[in-house]
């Protein structure tokens, strides 16, 4: 069995889209997954599986559909992949707040050709940069106040981010 990460999009904001926890945690054990842990609030489940991660979000969703009425993008990553993700850390060097760094997970990489068309000194001081289907953001100001993040929301398609702290700390989780 394979250690893997489900990050679910849009749950648990204000009163949208609700999922509790441990109702999540049995879900996902009744789906036959193993050692199976939650953090924060926001949709983020650690878990030994025997599915490939893409076959693993297909079933999540499907899951979360029938249990909690929902349909919820589901990004599934291993831990080897999770480590990658940790280690390019493309702005370690200027990013002061773990808070104000996110990794935007994606489900597919999209259109490099679109991204080239944003002017990115025009947002500066907040920076992006996209390895995979991972984009990499630094915002100095925060995500609620970023100018950049919603201009890339609309090029990049499905995703959802967590900031740098988390990130960390769902390895870690994956690790024990």
């Amino acid at each position: 069995m394979e250690r893997q990460l489900a990050l679910l999009r849009g749950v648990n904001l204000g009163t949208r889209n609700r999922v509790g926890m441990a109702e999540l945690r049995a879900m996902l054990a009744e789906l036959g997954y193993a050692r199976i842990s939650t953090h924060l609030q926001s949709g983020n489940a650690v878990f030994s599986a025997a599915t490939p991660a893409d076959r693993t979000a297909a079933l999540i969703r499907a899951a979360i559909e029938s249990e909690f009425g929902l349909d919820v993008p589901v990004l599934v990553r291993t831990a080897a992949q999770l480590r990658a993700v940790l280690a390019a850390d493309p702005f370690g060097s200027i990013a002061a707040d773990e808070a104000r760094y996110l990794v935007q997970f994606l489900d597919a990489e999209p259109d490099p050709g679109r991204l080239a068309e944003l002017d990115a000194q025009r947002y500066e001081p907040e920076r992006f940069q996209l390895l995979g289907r991972e984009l990499y953001l630094w915002l100095p100001g925060g995500v609620h106040k970023s100018r950049l993040e919603p201009a890339l929301r609309r090029i990049v398609g499905v995703g959802t981010a967590r900031n740098w702290r988390t990130v960390r700390r769902l390895l870690e989780l994956m690790e024990t």
